[in-house]
């Protein structure tokens, strides 16, 4: 599917820009041929600048394994992975780099979430028999990576304030529902197709307990005062990163593991997984940008618009569509998407409320996919990417609607 997906972006790009060029926009392959170079140039630069907190992260993941903090939680974690990742064995070290992975994510921490989630990829593709294809475990990791809860999204919070919100953290419990759905939504679906037994009492167990986790602590947020969410939000998911990386050391000083050595070499591996990844970032950056730069993302909002229009439906949420459209495509895009929404709706219009609940409500699909199975040498994705994007739907659609329910001019 992602190799059709992928010729079919080049290919609708030359027809638009065609049909642009034939209507007398002289500009159109201009864009495309620019959008090629940025892009381009964007793949090595991401992937240059992954080097250095790849390479941190890598080390303090040696560090838990050296500890023996991995085998601890692989131990405890053992009986719920036996039911969601069949193929995994007992005390795989990628049991406990997974659920550092989800913590990070759970938290909004993207700068400690994808180096454990590069890890985690590694870690898994070692129980994996067919090295090319992305074993059912992987798959399943990748749709709860990319349509991950994130319960505390700070840099959302921080863009509303700068662009002049009344409210910031407003989205807060909107956002919480939505990427509830997208979850829950990846998961459903995924345990259906590899036939995980849901109706399973320690499955059932975790997901209660996790239920209540959730629902305590956005609530306890929730009764936070508004104007205090933002700072409480940023010193709660920086205190705890950085608690942990000092528990890790502490930890490992007690088992007498020789920290520094250890660190270094753990982070010896982060130059070899930015390069790994970097052909396979290219070729999806550079697709998307062409994609983009097509002029074909207004063109289907233009058209959604006027069915709204013409069955006279509420056409408000149209205007938050570009950044739902960019955001299974590029996280970046779908940013920049979200403030051109505020900038030219107002921080505190609708669309701007709806375009915030959006950007937190699934990750970046494409990136996530590609970087992932990139940095492991993973040609063949079978059915992810088609799961992946559901899950992105039912996230997108979840998050209009919680903004109708929620948004208070």
């Amino acid at each position: 599917m992602i190799n059709v997906l992928w010729a079919g972006m080049f290919l609708i790009a030359a027809v638009a820009a065609l049909i642009q060029t034939l209507r007398g926009d002289t500009e159109a392959f201009n864009l495309i041929i620019r959008a090629i170079f940025k892009s381009s140039q964007s793949a090595v630069e991401i992937s240059l600048g992954l080097i250095g907190i790849l390479s941190f992260w890598l080390g303090i993941l040696k560090l838990v394994e050296e500890s023996g903090i991995a085998g601890k939680i692989s131990e405890k974690l053992t009986p719920l992975f036996r039911v969601i990742m069949k193929d995994i064995p007992e005390n795989s070290p990628a049991i406990s780099t997974v659920v550092l992975n989800m913590a990070a994510n759970f938290l909004g921490l993207d700068n400690a979430a994808t180096p454990t989630g590069l890890k985690a990829m590694e870690q898994l593709q070692e129980h994996n028999r067919q090295k090319d294809t992305a074993s059912d475990a992987q798959i399943l990791f990748m749709i709860l990576n990319s349509s991950a809860i994130t319960l505390i999204p700070i840099t959302i919070f921080m863009y509303r304030a700068q662009m002049g919100a009344s409210r910031p953290t407003d989205v807060f419990i909107p956002i919480l529902l939505a990427t509830s759905v997208s979850t829950m939504a990846g998961f459903i679906s995924v345990a259906l197709k590899q036939k995980i037994p849901l109706a399973n009492k320690i499955l059932l167990k975790w997901l209660f307990g996790f239920g209540i986790f959730i629902f305590l602590l956005a609530g306890g947020f929730y009764l936070i005062d508004s104007e205090n969410r933002m700072v409480v939000s940023a010193l709660l998911g920086n205190a705890l990163l950085f608690m942990l990386i000092c528990a890790v050391i502490v930890t490992a000083v007690y088992k007498r593991v020789k920290c520094y050595e250890a660190f270094v070499e753990g982070a010896k591996e982060g130059f070899g997984v930015a390069i790994r990844i970097l052909p396979y970032l290219l070729a999806m950056l550079v697709a998307i940008g062409i994609f983009r730069a097509s002029g074909i993302l207004d063109m289907f909002t233009d058209g959604i618009r006027q069915l709204c229009i013409r069955f006279g439906g509420s056409g408000q949420f149209v205007d938050a569509l570009p950044t739902a459209l960019m955001k299974p495509l590029s996280g970046s895009g779908a940013r920049a998407m979200m403030i051109e929404t505020m900038q030219t709706y107002g921080a505190d219009s609708f669309a701007a409320f709806c375009a915030s609940v959006i950007q937190g409500s699934t990750e970046t699909t494409f990136y996530v996919l590609t970087v992932y199975f990139g940095a492991i040498n993973i040609s063949k994705t079978r059915y992810a990417l088609k799961y992946a994007l559901w899950a992105d739907f039912a996230g997108i659609v979840a998050a209009i609607a919680v903004s109708y329910l929620f948004y208070m001019p």
